[in-house]
């Protein structure tokens, strides 16, 4: 697959790195001029713009958490006046006051060639017909990847999210040939296909960019064999930019991050210290190039890996692997800890049951219960499934030796979990405040 911006992606690390230094310099005096929540709290730590001389010197700065971009709600931590900020989005807010992020016409532009990086190294071409299944409005998902593929020169088909049917027709009628929504919902997508009697693989579709929620790599399997299609995986998130940050190639191998745009650590959530190449930890992301709504050090809570092996396209941008989990999503269950990625990656091995699962905690007295509800082809309610008892357990023993705890597993018929054009709802937590 060609590269979209070969300077960039195959630069020399040792450019790579003087390049980032040069960035982190102009940011860290950026932001000291022109946003006081960050001029006060680099003065309470005695660090001036001027004491940034190595990359190292990044974790003088201070971490950046949602808290207070929520306290500086709503434009607090722009870095420049409303005039010069085209556009804004916001996360969704449910926990509370929304984060509302800005941008320049320099932003977009720097959006847009991040968002073609991502789609060009997945393999789309001005030849293809993009089908964009994701929201529109306040949310960066739908804008992001949006102006990206247009910069690639591809047509796109803004189907927005929701009405699985149509976005069928629009498939059939319009030649879709690239499918950009959760992969969640491209699972949707194939059950409502099927339900209709509609061969999805006959389709011009070769394509899916997945984002928005986590996935496993038997959630990725289960697309590509029910869509019939290449699926690949970005990331980003509306503190930082929005998607862009980083992206999969055609080899599936890890995402590729926009480096030259960001600088990415990978530290102990607890500690705060970093860990080796290679070693699992929180990903923090400060901003090189932001201009209305740069971030020092944003604690993501996603759990990640880097490698910095050149990849075999040719980038010699560094890897992240697929985000699977996040320090914030995870549950506490009887002094154990437990990732919903766990428990997706055992169900995702076991033959008949499908990829829509919920968990549930609640607790009966003074003790915590975990409830796993799966849904299970239509052949497990059928007369030839004549030991549901025994599956179930051995589905649960599976779980425990996975986790370890038990769970009690819950068999529900296809259709029965939620399904949802945006993030899929993994978690019920039923649970009182503590």
């Amino acid at each position: 697959m060609p590269i979209w911006s070969p300077e960039y992606e195959t630069m020399d690390r040792g450019e790579l790195e003087a390049l980032q230094l040069r960035r982190l310099q102009s940011c860290v005096s950026w932001v000291h001029e022109r946003v006081p929540y960050y001029r006060q709290a680099l003065d309470e730590r005695g660090v001036k713009p001027r004491d940034i001389r190595s990359l190292e010197d990044v974790r003088r700065l201070p971490m950046t958490d949602k808290t207070a971009l929520r306290d500086t709600y709503p434009f607090g931590m722009f870095a420049v006046p409303m005039e010069q900020v085209v556009r804004v989005h916001s996360s969704s807010g449910t926990t509370g006051k929304p984060i509302v992020v800005g941008y320049t016409k320099g932003d977009l532009n720097t959006w847009s060639e991040l968002t073609a990086r991502i789609a060009s190294a997945a393999g789309v071409t001005s030849h293809d017909r993009v089908q964009m299944a994701f929201l529109y409005g306040m949310f960066t998902g739908g804008w992001g990847m949006h102006y990206g593929i247009e910069r690639v020169g591809a047509s796109v088909f803004p189907a927005g999210s929701g009405n699985t049917e149509r976005q069928l027709m629009m498939m059939q009628d319009f030649g879709t040939t690239v499918l950009v929504c959760t992969p969640s919902y491209a699972l949707y997508i194939a059950e409502v296909a099927e339900k209709s009697g509609i061969d999805v693989k006959s389709l011009p579709l070769r394509v899916g960019l997945f984002g928005g929620e986590p996935s496993g790599e038997g959630m990725r399997d289960e697309i590509e064999s029910r869509l019939g299609i290449l699926a690949t995986d970005n990331y980003g998130l509306s503190e930082v930019m929005g998607p862009g940050v980083s992206g999969e190639c055609e080899h599936q191998c890890g995402l590729h991050m926009a480096e030259d745009h960001f600088l990415f650590e990978v530290v102990d959530p607890e500690t705060g210290e970093p860990r080796a190449e290679g070693e699992e930890g929180e990903l923090i992301i400060t901003s090189l190039t932001k201009e209305a709504f740069p971030v020092l050090r944003y604690r993501t809570h996603d759990l990640t890996t880097v490698d910095s092996a050149i990849c075999q396209c040719g980038r010699t941008l560094a890897r992240m692997r697929k985000v699977r989990a996040r320090t914030d999503d995870m549950l506490i269950v009887r002094g154990v800890n437990v990732f919903p990625s766990q428990i997706e990656d055992v169900l995702m091995e076991v033959e008949g049951v499908q990829p829509h699962y919920l968990i549930v905690v609640d607790r009966v007295g003074a003790m915590d219960q975990i409830e796993v509800q799966i849904e299970v082809a239509d052949a497990l309610f059928s007369d030839a499934m004549k030991d549901m008892v025994a599956f179930t357990k051995g589905v649960s023993d599976r779980i425990t030796s996975a986790v370890g705890l038990n769970a009690r597993v819950t068999l529900v018929e296809p259709g029965t979990i939620e399904r949802t054009a945006g993030k899929a709802r993994r978690v019920v937590d039923r649970r009182q405040p503590q």
